[in-house]
């Protein structure tokens, strides 16, 4: 690092920062030394100081030269951030609508964009250095190399057809659940790392990420070398994100394993981007700059001219209509890739059953009977806690959140006593002891989570080892990793799970996954809710069955007859997307067009409401591009209304024209801020929602 000295001196030049500040930007500065594009430094703004990041050194500065501030330090610690970086947060930046420097800055560790941890008595020469003057430690853990197994026909086809490509190509890889895209995945990698290339594979959950990660250590090593992989998520405390980040930029880590915040890592010579379970819903932030990870490793991989691969037994329907109409290149792996067939699937109609807690007698049947054959049983229901609501029979009242239109979820703790949570707010509060409408201290608990599932099995079963893995049970550092690890030991004879426990995992005993509570997403009034029911069951129910016997899947629903049960009982993915499309295109919803929402948030639903109806009549009147081709919707209250005492609303805009609609949003968006400003109001531009 150096100091940049006062005063303007006679070899002053001005430089061009972005900043992570909710103002257009970026904002210029006075230096001495024109600066590198990408390189980091901490300039004051305002009464604050803030790290920022060199985009351009103009001939004059945009405002008057007297009034432009001096840089206070370069930041030397790390290279300059790589133009093919700077591609790409600029692309996000004008896609997503935010202004460079809240793409820029959000998407590095936070020590690399804090002044204090450059700054003070205790900053030292930075986090990067401090990282560099520690004695070298080894980055994992030596492995046993693990020999690869053979490649059945489907998964060679797959593997040769990748590595011949040559430049960008997105290829969706549609695979049965177990049919071995994993191995494809490491298969490809080690061809492209021989060649000397980097490879960027993305997964969507950080659960996953331990037992992937063994398997391209064990896998890979002889080209990676002991130090060549990464691996980010925020799981990860800021030292080791930092880490990860100066072995991406510096060139050091040939091979990134990591959740979306991965797609920022500056990785300059790529060869190969895999973005595994690319349907799935944690590929999209869903605050600060909501991007999607997935589209924007197709484009990082048409910037870099390399092929994209896109993993998933589920592909979204965006995916796959591109593959349809030749877009992608679709290569399908048709069955699993060990000796075992898929699951057999049944559906329970529960509509005349007697149940008990939720679970039906056949299910119950069905887990003694894998308790007896030594097989292991998955409960699946994806909702946590011990019941949704607490209720008084006697005069109707139940558990609402004082700051949320929403209830409080009962939950229990051993040694705290019982609570309620609100999973919106996270407000939390004791158990009343009687009702607070009429007295009656007979209250009760409506409707099942994992807690209660859990507690019911330990009745039914008293000899069965009982694990439950949510939200909930992993919420210290490491605790998901130990309760994967005893399943995968064989610990476990029952796992009750969310969607945590539904994609990526490979249990070798798993032979019985029970779905409970399914209906609770068939009627949603979000237009992809059948979509992502459809994923989240073939997903679950391809955890069963791999290693042992005939697995099983027993789905318990009020609505067998329903499109999405009867795809799931033939593992017809092609059938249901087929139907789901034709579906799309009637009402012209995506992939047959593209959406942008505005949120507003205010302490009355009337202020929100009131500014989307004027940014609706702005849109109207404002003459701007794209208008022709666009259709805008009522502003409406969003479906849960109240959060921490915050009333919402939403505003949908659709076009059939991607560009139309970008070009629109481009000069309606730069007026919202003045509209904002004559209400107090808080407000977000989302583009390609999937949250409706």
């Amino acid at each position: 690092m150096s100091d940049v000295p006062n005063g303007l001196g006679p070899c002053a030049v001005w430089v061009r920062v972005a900043l992570d500040v909710p103002l257009p930007g970026p904002f210029d500065y006075r230096g001495q030394v024109a600066l590198p594009v990408g390189t980091r430094v901490i300039v004051p703004f305002g009464r604050r100081k803030l790290v920022g990041v060199v985009v351009d050194n103009p001939a004059e500065p945009a405002i008057d030269p007297a009034q432009v501030r001096e840089i206070e330090q370069v930041l030397e610690d790390l290279p300059p951030l790589p133009e093919d970086w700077l591609r790409l947060a600029r692309f996000a930046a004008d896609y997503y609508q935010r202004p460079l420097g809240e793409v820029m800055l959000p998407a590095m560790p936070p020590p690399l964009r804090k002044p204090s941890a450059y700054q003070g008595k205790r900053s030292g020469q930075g986090p990067v250095a401090r990282l560099d003057a520690r004695k070298a430690k080894p980055v994992a853990a030596p492995t046993t190399p693990d020999k690869a197994p053979a490649l059945n026909a489907d998964q060679q086809i797959a593997v040769d057809t990748v590595t011949a490509l040559e430049g960008f190509k997105p290829v969706l890889l549609h695979g049965v659940t177990g049919s071995g895209k994993t191995e494809v995945y490491l298969h490809i990698a080690q061809r492209v790392l021989a060649a000397g290339r980097q490879v960027l594979l993305l997964v969507p959950e950080i659960n996953l990420t331990p037992q992937l990660e063994g398997a391209v250590r064990a896998r890979l090593e002889s080209v990676l070398g002991a130090d060549g992989l990464a691996v980010m998520h925020s799981g990860l405390s800021d030292g080791e994100r930092v880490q990860a980040w100066a072995r991406a930029q510096r060139g050091q880590a040939r091979m990134l394993l990591g959740t979306r915040m991965a797609i920022f890592a500056p990785l300059s010579d790529l060869g190969l981007i895999v973005v595994d379970e690319e349907h799935d819903a944690s590929y999209k932030q869903q605050d600060g700059l909501r991007y999607s990870a997935r589209d924007l490793a197709v484009w990082r991989a048409r910037d870099q001219n390399v092929p994209v691969l896109l993993g998933s037994a589920t592909p979204s329907l965006e995916s796959w209509y591109h593959a349809g109409r030749g877009h992608y290149l679709r290569l399908t792996l048709t069955g699993r890739a060990r000796v075992s067939s898929l699951p057999k699937i049944r559906l329970i109609d529960t509509r005349r059953l007697p149940m008990r807690e939720g679970i039906s007698p056949q299910l119950s049947d069905a887990i003694a009977q894998r308790l007896e054959n030594g097989e292991q049983s998955l409960v699946f229901l994806n909702r946590r806690g011990y019941a949704p609501v607490l209720h008084c029979a006697s005069c109707a009242w139940v558990s609402h959140c004082p700051r949320c239109s929403a209830f409080t979820v009962l939950h229990r703790a051993a040694g705290r006593g019982n609570r309620l949570h609100c999973h919106h707010c996270g407000y939390q509060a004791p158990v009343p002891r009687a009702c607070p409408e009429c007295g009656d201290q007979d209250l009760e608990p409506m409707g099942r989570g994992t807690q209660r599932v859990e507690e019911h099995l330990a009745e039914l079963f008293p000899q069965a080892r009982i694990s439950r893995i949510d939200a909930d049970s992993t919420r210290r550092k490491g605790s998901a990793q130990t309760l994967f690890a005893a399943v995968h030991a064989g610990e476990v004879d029952i796992l009750v799970g969310t969607q945590m426990v539904a994609k990526g995992h490979d249990f070798a005993r798993l032979g019985l996954v029970g779905v409970l509570n399914a209906d609770s997403m068939l009627f949603a009034h979000d237009f992809r809710a059948p979509e992502r029911l459809f994923a989240q069951l073939m997903q679950v129910a391809g955890r069963a069955g791999r290693h042992v016997g005939e697995g099983e899947v027993l789905i318990q629903t009020g609505y067998p007859e329903q499109t999405v049960y009867q795809a799931l009982l033939r593992h017809d993915y092609a059938g249901f997307a087929r139907h789901a499309l034709e579906e799309r295109e009637t009402t012209s919803l995506p992939p047959f067009a593209y959406q942008a929402l505005l949120t507003a948030e205010a302490r009355e639903l009337a202020q929100a409401v009131a500014f989307l109806q004027e940014a609706r009549d702005l849109a109207e009147q404002g003459g701007f591009s794209g208008t022709s081709s666009l259709t805008l919707y009522d502003p409406v209250p969003l479906r849960v209304v109240r959060v921490a005492n915050i009333e919402r609303a939403q505003l949908l805009l659709e076009s059939t024209s991607r560009p139309a609609l970008q070009a629109f949003l481009t000069e309606w968006s730069a007026h919202l801020p003045a509209l904002a400003s004559q209400s107090r109001i808080r407000w977000q531009l989302e583009v390609d929602p999937l949250e409706i």
